[in-house]
């Protein structure tokens, strides 16, 4: 089911332009027609077609997280796809149409149940969209584990992996790797073949490492800085060679912890805009308000970003897509680059060819916002969701 629209009045955030007072025509879940005021004026529309006037709003592309565990105390961790469906209730009012629920590294069998949960709930969801699967391991390394387990990881299993990707039917979009780990090339032909993206992450690759995963098409970052090999002079790591070659692309976290302020002002003049994108990577207390919090089984706390409360580790963030967005905008980035690093990116990268853009043909996931970045509606798939009318 989806509604006829047009939204007028609006500043329009296409994804490679910023289009002031303009409409967005919507039809049959898709993006007709972009077009200026003096064309809308002009325009006959259907009886059926609702005019909406934007109020000089921003209106976007839906936003698409890629990296994301949990949000309102529902996880991938829960191993169930009533979790993951209540996620899907919850992200829209942060702006997100689609996203990625991604799963911690584990042992096989618990992949497997986590991996079915994921599959049960896509084409029930009744807010944001589930693209697939991101498995965040179990291929990584045991000298980079950040807050996963050492008893979670595994060697390369290509057995394995062709085992996950028939549990998953087809519905692994993303994996983070380690491209150090002995047959990654094996696994990485594998996973060429499959479609799926493969990103560096919880990695110690030396910077020839790093290169000989390039080879084979691992070519995108995990949470970059976060659990990687640094920069050495004598060494470039992981996190140098994404600054070195312009063709890697990488995911951030910002959330003003994770990563200083500063250093996205230095990585966005080193990268092509285009090779970024904005995750949230939140976890499961996200949001919620309960006494005691947990993310992946074990007890968390929040200061500014979650905290393992057994070790004090970073466990991960408590960002939702919107603050990220207004995050970079006050750090000195566009609207426009922001956007493309929360909406267009994700959606190229992750082979998603009907999304991140404001086109005719396009599908029309769309975020609505005010100047203050307060999230005024979304709509998904065609269907215009209202939060808040009291913006600008």
């Amino acid at each position: 089911m989806s509604e006829s629209f047009c939204l007028h009045n609006a500043t329009v955030l296409t994804g490679f332009s910023v289009m002031k007072n303009c409409a967005v025509y919507v039809k049959d879940h898709k993006i007709v027609d972009v077009f200026n005021e003096e064309r809308f004026a002009k325009k006959q529309f259907a009886p059926d077609v609702r005019i909406i006037n934007a109020n000089k709003a921003f209106v976007a592309p839906g936003f698409i997280d890629t990296h994301i565990h949990g949000i309102g105390g529902f996880g991938t961790d829960d191993q169930s796809s009533d979790s993951i469906l209540k996620m899907s209730e919850f992200l829209p009012q942060f702006g997100v149409t689609s996203f990625i629920p991604t799963l911690y590294a584990a042992k096989e069998e618990k992949l497997l149940r986590d991996i079915q949960a994921i599959v049960d709930a896509m084409g029930k969801e009744k807010g944001a969209k589930i693209l697939g699967i991101h498995l965040e391991g179990p291929f990584i390394s045991p000298e980079r584990l950040g807050v996963q387990t050492p008893d979670s990881i595994s060697p390369v299993d290509i057995d394995m992996m062709k085992r996950l990707w028939e549990a998953s039917q087809g519905k692994i979009i993303n994996m983070t790797v380690a491209p150090e780990l002995k047959g990654m090339r094996e696994l990485a032909l594998f996973c060429i073949g499959k479609g799926i993206v493969l990103q560096a992450g919880h990695t110690n690759a030396t910077y020839e490492q790093m290169l000989e995963g390039m080879q084979v098409r691992i070519m995108h970052t995990t949470h970059l800085f976060n659990a990687m090999s640094r920069i050495h002079h004598r060494n470039p790591g992981a996190v140098g060679a994404v600054f070195i070659h312009p063709e890697m692309s990488c995911e951030l976290i910002a959330d003003g912890v994770h990563i200083d302020p500063n250093l996205i002002k230095m990585l966005v003049q080193f990268k092509p805009i285009d090779k970024l994108v904005l995750v949230t990577d939140a976890l499961k207390p996200t949001k919620q308000k309960a006494e005691v919090l947990t993310a992946n089984g074990e007890e968390v706390y929040l200061n500014k970003c979650f905290y393992r409360k057994s070790d004090d580790v970073i466990a991960g963030s408590a960002l939702t897509m919107i603050e990220g967005v207004k995050n970079l905008i006050s750090w000195g980035l566009s609207q426009d680059q922001a956007i493309r690093m929360a909406s267009t990116n994700p959606a190229r990268i992750m082979n998603q060819n009907t999304k991140g853009l404001i086109a005719p043909g396009y599908d029309a996931d769309l975020v609505i916002f005010n100047q203050n970045c307060e999230i005024l509606a979304t709509v998904i798939d065609g269907m215009l969701r209202n939060y808040n009318q009291s913006g600008d």
